[in-house]
């Protein structure tokens, strides 16, 4: 159990997964479509993590329960890898939503 004063210890990979993204901007044109840009921090961000960070998801089980039901498409394929290793220039479908996964600008 933690203490009020302790934090919690990160694990040694947590860098690659920022506590909230870098960058992410939303626009929504009037179209049925809400496209979002996602700047990752690092590699990769797990598609799971990016539900979560995207707000997609209101947690990390409920973006693994949308991930196993078969309710998201990475690049045009339904993703059933909750984990799976997402790199700049993967899109992201679930819903009304597009995500872009782009890398940090310079």
């Amino acid at each position: 159990m933690l203490s009020a004063g302790r934090k919690k210890a990160r694990h040694p990979g947590d860098d690659r997964h920022p506590a909230r993204p870098a960058r992410l901007t939303q626009q929504n044109d009037g179209a049925a479509v809400n496209e979002m840009n996602f700047e990752v921090r690092g590699e990769y961000v797990t598609l799971d993590h990016l539900l979560k960070l995207t707000g997609l998801a209101p947690s990390g089980g409920a973006a693994k329960m949308l991930v196993a039901q078969g309710l998201v498409q990475v690049d045009g394929q339904v993703e059933l890898r909750k984990t799976a290793k997402l790199r700049p220039g993967a899109v992201v479908l679930m819903g009304d939503a597009r995500i872009t996964v782009s890398a940090p600008a310079a």
